[in-house]
């Protein structure tokens, strides 16, 4: 990137946008970095914290920046924030905002399975904010990611809770294969679309190299513990994620991990010209625990 480049980052507070800054920040670019909640500053970083994304406050700060990186989302639903509201009515809100501020260029996060025949509603609401940017009129990259992990992901938080218990759940058959990537990938990944030509008016799946069973990958993931890995019933999984609201998976959680989703990493590779680490190497080292 060029001298004075400076981004703007919504969803601050978030796994992925906190090891994003963290990457632009040690390349030195300037961060105007915005969260409805608290998050702790950094080199290069204009701190904004505001509920409701208020206008009248970010507007100026952010006018006439290179390019938004929007990493706001959720991924289970509640009645106060519900996939519309969040993924859809606030990407209106960014998109108004990124042009009344005259920023060109913006970079989002979707998910791996969106697409037009979507029928989930998480992955409806992640479409209908892919079509709103496309048709925004500016220029954008739409990232596709399957799991994006690291030391505090989610994915990682949850295993490791279940190591604590002494037992691994894994609901079905486990054979269904997941796609990770490491978030250090993720985090050069992004910063290159903000800045290289070559990313603009791209849909890209964000996926590593390797496709691996959910099965295997919790075997690797807990291997140096003594933790016990159990099947459950699916359909049980599902009675359980729609009755109690303490669920270990949520409905939507379970959707995403046996749709046995698979992206374009060749694509990816062809693009990004980075080296990506290796899950598998990743999982067998026992970084993540």
């Amino acid at each position: 990137m060029t001298k004075n480049f400076q981004i703007v980052v919504t969803g601050a507070s978030g796994f992925v946008a906190k090891n994003v800054r963290k990457y632009l920040s040690e390349n030195n670019i300037e961060l105007i970095s915005i969260s409805r909640k608290n998050f702790k500053k950094l080199k290069n970083e204009t701190k904004i914290v505001s509920k409701d994304y208020n206008e009248k406050i970010i507007l100026p700060k952010i006018k006439n920046s290179n390019g938004l990186i929007h990493l706001v989302g959720i991924g289970k639903q509640s009645i106060k924030n519900n996939y519309n509201l969040i993924n859809v009515e606030f990407t209106k809100k960014i998109i108004h905002l990124c042009k009344k501020a005259n920023i060109k260029k913006i970079v989002y996060t979707s998910g791996l399975g969106v697409s037009k025949s979507s029928s989930m509603s998480y992955f409806v609401s992640k479409y209908q904010a892919e079509k709103l940017i496309i048709e925004s009129g500016l220029d954008y990259t739409i990232f596709r990611p399957s799991y994006i992990i690291g030391k505090d992901d989610l994915f990682t938080k949850y295993l490791k809770k279940q190591i604590k218990k002494g037992e691994i759940q894994i609901p079905g058959s486990g054979k269904y294969s997941i796609q990770p990537i490491h978030i250090k990938d993720v985090s050069q990944i992004i910063s290159k679309a903000i800045s290289e030509n070559k990313f603009n008016k791209q849909i890209l799946d964000l996926v590593g190299s390797e496709s691996i069973s959910f099965q295997k990958y919790v075997t690797l993931f807990s291997k140096k513990t003594k933790a016990k890995i159990k099947k459950i019933n699916l359909e049980s999984a599902y009675h359980d994620a729609i009755s109690n609201p303490h669920s270990e998976f949520g409905v939507d959680d379970l959707n995403l991990l046996v749709g046995d989703f698979s992206g374009d990493h060749k694509k990816l590779q062809k693009i990004s010209k980075i080296s990506f680490q290796s899950i598998q190497e990743l999982l067998k080292s026992g970084i993540l625990l």
